[in-house]
């Protein structure tokens, strides 16, 4: 009976170290790891710049556009002494300038 409890004890121990070993190894596996912002080399501080960099960048997409549609504006209005056929093919290549410009400075946000 003593041999029989001993090698229950034994054989017990081995397969709780055995789970505990291989508990750890999974642990330490970098696939269940999710990184930390510490791990992959940011801070606190790196969030509120990029916080500051798209605040700038909205600003300044913002002047542009802005800026664009003041001058598309100016562009769109009839010219002394242009005829009327000349006045709407420009409007019609004006408009066409404009929508890429548009399409121009929005996309840039974004590289």
């Amino acid at each position: 009976m003593k041999g029989i409890v001993k090698k229950i004890a034994i054989y017990s121990m081995v397969g709780i170290m055995q789970v505990g070993f291989g508990a750890s190894i999974i642990e330490a596996s970098p696939l269940q790891n999710n990184p930390t912002p510490m791990q992959l080399g940011y801070d606190r501080h790196d969030q509120g710049r990029d916080r500051h960099d798209r605040e700038r960048w909205d600003r300044e997409r913002q002047r542009q556009e802005r800026l664009e549609n003041e001058r598309h504006e100016r562009e769109m209005k009839r010219r002394p002494h242009e005829t009327r056929k000349q006045w709407r093919e420009r409007q019609k290549h004006e408009n066409q300038r404009h929508e890429r410009e548009l399409r121009n400075i929005r996309e840039h946000r974004y590289r």
